[in-house]
């Protein structure tokens, strides 16, 4: 039986672990010390997170062959779609507003081409990777 002192959160916790044979499992037994040591100040609790954003209802029609998707960099909700279907866009252009977290993200065109389709609609969740405009 091997002895060990663990001290989680500031409080000290004496620990017995005995090896068994290769059947058994290891046992180990927390016995909370009977005076702690000084305790270090407590971090505040960590706030819940917000749930995760509902995949969409209906799986996004797949782009055509040879067109340049734009994909959601993060998971988030669509605020503004800027751009419709048969714009010419260019190389940087602002195509819709993503606001995660809180905050409102630009989507830019990763080229200059003309928008193929629009896969998403205002005020749809995405994740991260959805397909959100499909260019040509």
């Amino acid at each position: 039986m091997k002895k060990y002192r663990i001290v989680v959160n500031g409080v000290s916790y004496e620990v017995e672990v005995e090896e068994v044979g290769k059947s058994s499992a290891s046992q180990v037994a927390p016995q909370p010390q009977a005076a702690p040591q000084a305790a270090a100040p407590q971090p505040a609790a960590p706030k819940a997170a917000a749930p995760a954003p509902e995949p969409k209802a209906t799986p996004a029609p797949a782009p055509s062959a040879g067109s340049i998707t734009v994909e959601a960099p993060m998971p988030g909700t669509i605020l503004d779609i800027l751009v419709k279907e048969g714009d010419a866009v260019e190389d940087g252009q602002v195509l819709l507003m993503l606001e995660a977290m809180k905050m409102e993200n630009e989507i830019m065109a990763p080229q200059a081409g003309t928008v193929d389709r629009i896969q998403v609609a205002k005020g749809d969740s995405v994740n991260t990777g959805d397909v959100l405009i499909s260019l040509k």
